[in-house]
């Protein structure tokens, strides 16, 4: 077991939170990471590039000229990839470019990136966000008090939806705010700092780095 400080909305310490020892120890399986973010940035992908092929674009199908006695090569109809304004061979249809790796591989790499956050002091643990209403200026003067800088990018990951703390994050660049269970490796990964409420931390503790099973 190891523990981390705990502050509160002015940065003060209040405490210290015990933390299992497989997040703080773990050794991080930079593999399982690779393929995690992969598989995310694969699915982020649209697929809707489109082209049209020979027999989706405008124009007669007749030869354009008898097939001997021209002197030039011979030619189909004008719909040829071969020319100008003609259909493209091999090109680009819609598709589907998700997949999915095994669950397992899934909580290993973020079970990694965790203790690559914790291990390099990035993750911030804090008692709660209590905002009676939506307010800008206040989640910056809270992210000050708690030493992080406005230039890095901030992950906020919260026990539960607070839509007060959503509405004053949405104006602030680089600034995200997400639920516990939908964390992910690349979200991880991506933030320069992660300020984590009490409640995230025992439950993606518990997700995490409970038992296989769970």
């Amino acid at each position: 077991m190891g523990s981390i400080n705990v502050y509160n909305q002015n940065g003060e310490s209040i405490g210290q939170s015990e933390l299992s020892s497989n997040i703080l120890k773990t050794a991080i399986n930079q593999d399982a990471i690779h393929q995690v973010v992969v598989m995310h940035l694969a699915n982020q992908r649209t697929g809707t590039a489109s082209t049209k092929q020979r027999g989706e674009v405008a124009g007669s199908g007749k030869k354009l000229f008898r097939q001997k006695g021209t002197g030039m090569a011979r030619a189909g109809n004008k719909r040829s990839p071969t020319r100008i304004g003609g259909g493209i061979a091999f090109g680009p249809k819609p598709r589907d470019y998700s997949y999915v790796v095994p669950r397992k591989l899934r909580r290993l790499a973020i079970k990694s990136a965790l203790a690559d956050k914790f291990q390099n002091n990035s993750i911030i643990v804090v008692d709660s966000f209590d905002m009676d209403h939506p307010k800008t200026k206040q989640l910056i003067s809270i992210i000050s008090n708690l030493g992080v800088s406005s230039k890095e990018k901030i992950l906020l990951v919260l026990g539960s939806p607070n839509e007060n703390l959503l509405l004053s994050a949405r104006n602030i660049p680089r600034v995200n705010v997400c639920v516990w269970n939908n964390i992910n490796t690349y979200d991880i990964l991506w933030h320069d700092k992660l300020l984590v409420t009490q409640d995230a931390l025992r439950n993606i503790e518990d997700k995490f780095c409970g038992k296989p099973g769970r």
